[in-house]
């Protein structure tokens, strides 16, 4: 029996959505790349030292960024491919506002004002409410079944 007999048509949707989002992350890390060019900060360094580099704070708030979202992409991948099953439109369109605010939530956070992630970033943690939602749901459609 292969996925597409079980999976709904729409769930096809769930790695396109997936995919865009790898295609962020790839981006994010060439910002990190460019900025460890930018304000000297080499490789292996993590995070940069302000008795080092008087810009080791701009240099932070991209590396943070990009780090917070990588923490993040478990969490999203399990909720979008669980979640996506019973519900695929609804966890697509929750992935891809994901996708738009984690965006904005880099960019605003690679400013140096660590404020500005949270601007239009914080509605990101909404989209990943409502994919607990469709898991959750998709949990309890499996235990009623």
């Amino acid at each position: 029996m292969g996925a597409a007999e079980f999976l709904p048509k729409e769930y096809g949707y769930v790695p396109i959505v997936l995919v865009s989002y790898c295609f962020l992350n790839f981006w994010m890390g060439f910002q990190v790349g460019k900025a460890r060019k930018k304000y000297k900060v080499p490789y292996p360094t993590l995070y940069a030292s302000e008795s080092n580099n008087k810009e080791a704070n701009l240099f932070n708030c991209v590396q943070r960024g990009h780090q917070n979202s990588l923490e993040l992409m478990p969490v999203y991948f399990m909720l979008m491919i669980l979640g996506g099953i019973k519900h695929p439109c609804i966890s697509s369109a929750l992935g891809s506002l994901y996708i738009i605010t984690r965006f904005f939530y880099f960019k605003g956070y690679a400013t140096g004002d660590p404020m500005n992630r949270l601007k239009i970033g914080k509605y990101g943690f909404l989209a990943l409410f409502g994919l607990m939602v469709c898991t959750i749901s998709f949990g309890i459609s499996l235990l009623l079944s």
